[in-house]
């Protein structure tokens, strides 16, 4: 399918690695011309020749910290104007609720709570005066379910969730959306870390932990990050501008829910 947006320009934050970058490899291949971002420089310039390589593409690495004001600016100095911004942040580790002091509570709050929404802030009036504009948020499956140890994550994803909903409605008329995509358990870096931090924390192996959590998948296997990339691709395509303002969860039937 054609998706529509060949030549727009993408803005995809922490996509370096994992699904970041599957979303931002999925965009490359509808011909959308990138701006991509992580921390580490070396990781990013690999991901940025990988993407050029199999797409054909103008990728622009931009190694920022995008919590801060400084890494805000320098990844809309290298696109002043995107029409598709792609939200996504490292969220707080692995952690009993517990040892959650203030610092690291308003930490997590910026980096998956506050931050995109002073992105949006300034990308959506462009692209209100546009005509076109797609906004995605990868939040988590944890704001629909708990998951033990991601407390903070959960709680910020679930505030920029609420956030958000209204300001959806009130762009819809100028082809603007704003959507989240909400992974379950991908097979990620992040997801590796879980199996770390519940290893540690109950005695079993590493690969004991990730068979436990595989089987408790409906669909029984952890998601491909293509598969969430390409979602995340149509919710970006000129053929989804009807829908706005949703939660679209990809977890294999994980969350027992009928809504």
């Amino acid at each position: 399918m054609d998706l529509g947006i060949s030549g727009r320009r993408a803005v995809v934050c922490a996509s370096s690695r994992g699904l970041g970058k599957a979303c931002a490899l999925a965009l490359a291949e509808a011909g959308v011309s990138l701006v991509i971002n992580g921390r580490d420089p070396d990781v990013l310039r690999e991901t940025a020749e990988h993407i050029r390589d199999a797409s054909g593409v103008e990728v622009t690495p931009v190694a920022a910290d995008i919590s801060t004001p400084e890494g805000q600016a320098a990844l809309l100095a290298a696109c002043p104007e995107p029409d598709i911004l792609v939200n996504n942040n490292s969220g707080p580790p692995f952690r009993d609720f517990r040892a959650l002091d203030r610092p690291a509570l308003l930490a997590g709050v910026t980096m998956n709570m506050v931050t995109p929404i002073e992105l949006i802030q300034k990308v959506i009036d462009p692209m209100a005066a546009n005509g076109f504009g797609r906004i995605i948020n990868i939040t988590s499956i944890g704001v629909k379910m708990p998951l033990t140890g991601l407390d903070l994550s959960s709680g910020a994803r679930a505030g920029l969730t609420a956030f958000v909903a209204g300001v959806a409605r009130s762009v819809a008329h100028r082809n603007v959306t704003i959507n989240n995509l909400l992974p379950g358990y991908f097979d990620t870096d992040r997801l590796r870390a879980g199996f770390a931090a519940s290893a540690k924390r109950t005695g079993d192996s590493e690969d004991e932990i990730a068979a436990q959590w595989e089987a408790s998948v409906p669909a029984k296997r952890f998601g491909d990050v293509s598969e969430f990339g390409r979602m995340c691709a149509f919710l970006c395509s000129a053929h989804a501008g009807y829908v706005t303002g949703q939660n679209i969860l990809m977890d294999g039937g994980l969350y027992a829910g009928t809504l």
